[in-house]
């Protein structure tokens, strides 16, 4: 057995006197598909940055192979040192790589390479990352939150990048399609302490939930010894007590090993401070239009939306799910057609700006907005300490200032701002960034017990399944369409999923008139060779002339009429090595072939 690429053992951390990690242990080896769950702030990204080499813990071990390749995506990239997105990806290339990856990924992500890194918006920069992390191939890939930023055509890219890609990864992510789609084993950080169970993300919750009730009696069964020995100790007889010293040993051990332990961490409590009922009819919109430019964001839109549904917006990113949304709820007047709201409408809103509050604000302060130590929720009146613990804030956070906050405390933070508002229209961009998924599925059933509507703009395609009542999709050139069901029923309907927004990249100035554009089938839209396809007109030679020599070996190693009964296993290999070479001959002969016709008549 090969040992493993990158291993940690017995790795401890304590951050301002509170223990982060106390026996945490990761093991990757090759081809592995790794996922680390667990909750906010357990450690998952200081464990991965461990392992990255980036970190160092108070004690354990860390081993990497000297010739094993670690590539670490952080959740939020800094680019600043580099002039453009094509210089920093390919300053992550080793000597022996492939230079036309990094403009391939680049080109496949969205990218021209000619980007500015200093004007870069956060998708853009997550995009320059992931090729910079996935162009050299490394051995060891390890992904902290990788899909954070991205919209549905980059998430769905990046799940065929990586099921294709011969790297271990590792990886941490709150899209719970992501993780089930690409992970076989499943490593719990809880309490400071690794649990690995050797099946998907899709196995892990059950898993979980059977481990936490075992733990539970365990706890239980601890709490009834100390009892019957308390009881010995008072009641027995009195020469048996004073010479068993070793027994009362043990009840003390036992007293402080059930004081010691650590509770699983405790659920958010979310609920939403219900408004009176609204009319039936909601929003409605009759041939509403908006452009900005020459380009349409929304072109003749008639939609009508009723109390109890639960809309998503969905589509790329630019699309304009939020101008569109702030159209339906009355913020964004339309160029043209109609909006009619319905009647008693009481709107929370949660919108994607999460870095609107001053960073110095309190805690407490920017769940009461300055209205002293006491949040209404229902028509009662609570302590906002109480309302902290719903979300997982300690009491003591009180007075934390809002810039010192993880990501996924700030998420928590504006969803309970946004909840602490009676409400019976949701208006949600973007609601599960950050979130972990225990909160996750606590807000999925809060959104679908909610008696008022939602309107929901996300990229999370498990959470659009679980809450949506209709999808509407853009379809480009400012044309919507409303699906019924959540994301898979809209993928089922209109045959494919959303796709990705073209990237108009820089051309000449010219002084002529633009010729009028028609539309043509995307391949003969192609004006010229992707760098992809260049690389592989130039490649694909030599790698045919190599596999019809690997294939001319393994017909003479095959030849030998003695080898079936003289070493079967040898025979076997080189079989499946022959098929395994005459397919990826005759693969490469179609490829090789598609192209120069291509190019031939790209030329012509």
């Amino acid at each position: 057995m090969a040992p493993p690429l990158l291993q940690l053992q017995d790795i401890a951390l304590t951050f301002g006197g509170t223990p982060l990690l106390t026996a945490a242990a990761l093991s990757v080896e090759a081809g592995d598909r790794l996922a680390l769950v667990g909750r906010n702030g357990s450690g998952k990204s200081t464990l991965l940055k461990i392992a990255a080499g980036l970190v160092e813990a108070d004690s354990g071990s860390r081993f990497a192979q000297p010739t094993a390749t670690i590539r670490y995506l952080l959740q939020e990239p800094d680019l600043s040192a580099y002039p453009t997105t094509l210089a920093y990806v390919e300053s992550g290339l080793g000597p022996g790589d492939d230079p036309y990856r990094a403009r391939m990924l680049l080109e496949e992500l969205g990218l021209t390479g000619e980007e500015g890194t200093a004007s870069l918006s956060g998708g853009e920069a997550k995009r320059a990352a992931l090729a910079h992390a996935i162009a050299p191939e490394p051995d060891v890939l390890i992904l902290d939150e990788p899909t954070n930023h991205l919209d549905l055509p980059a998430i769905e890219w990046l799940e065929k990048t990586l099921k294709r890609l011969p790297s271990a990864i590792v990886m941490i992510s709150h899209d719970r399609r992501f993780l089930e789609n690409l992970s076989r084993t499943t490593v719990w950080l809880d309490r400071g302490v690794t649990r690995r169970l050797e099946k998907g993300f899709a196995h892990f919750e059950a898993w979980r939930d059977e481990v936490l009730e075992q733990e539970e009696k365990e706890q239980h069964k601890l709490d009834r010894q100390i009892a019957r020995e308390e009881h010995w100790l008072r009641y027995g007889v009195s020469a048996r007590r004073k010479r068993n010293v070793r027994r009362l040993a043990n009840l003390h051990t036992l007293r402080k090993d059930f004081r010691e332990h650590r509770k699983a961490v405790g659920t958010v409590s979310i609920s939403v401070s219900d408004a009176d009922l609204s009319g039936k009819r909601v929003v409605e919109a009759r041939g509403i239009s908006k452009h900005f430019g020459d380009g349409a964001i929304v072109d003749n839109l008639t939609i009508r939306i009723l109390r109890g549904d639960r809309l998503g917006i969905v589509g790329a990113n630019g699309a304009g799910k939020t101008t569109l949304v702030k159209m339906l709820t009355g913020v964004l007047p339309p160029d043209s057609g109609s909006i009619e709201l319905g009647t008693n409408l009481a709107m929370a809103n949660l919108d994607q700006k999460r870095d609107e509050l001053d960073p110095a604000m309190p805690l407490a302060e920017a769940l009461t907005r300055g209205r002293g130590d006491y949040v209404t929720i229902n028509g009662e009146n609570r302590h906002v300490v109480g309302y902290m613990k719903d979300f997982l804030f300690a009491p003591e956070q009180k007075g934390t200032p809002l810039g010192v906050l993880s990501g996924g405390e700030r998420g928590r933070l504006m969803l309970a701002r946004a909840l602490a508002s009676p409400a019976n229209l949701l208006v949600l961009d973007e609601p599960t960034n950050d979130l972990d998924l225990e909160t996750l599925d606590l807000l999925q059933e809060m959104l679908t017990d909610f008696p008022g509507t939602v309107i929901l703009v996300s990229h999370d395609r498990d959470f659009l399944d679980r809450v949506c009542t209709s999808v509407l999709v853009s379809e480009g050139a400012g044309r919507w369409i409303e699906y019924a069901g959540g994301y898979s029923d809209m993928v089922m309907q209109r045959g494919a999923g959303v796709s990705a927004r073209t990237v108009e990249k820089p051309k000449a100035e010219s002084a002529a008139a633009p010729a009028p554009r028609t539309e043509k089938p995307a391949d003969q839209q192609r004006r010229k060779l992707s760098f992809k396809d260049k690389h592989d007109l130039d490649t694909l030679p030599a790698r045919m002339e190599a596999l019809q020599r690997d294939i001319t070996k393994l017909q003479a190693i095959l030849a030998d009429p003695g080898l079936y009964a003289r070493d079967r296993a040898a025979f076997d290999k080189a079989s499946a090595a022959m098929t395994k070479a005459q397919g990826d001959l005759s693969a490469a002969e179609d490829r090789w072939l598609e192209l120069e016709i291509l190019k031939e008549s790209l030329e012509a």
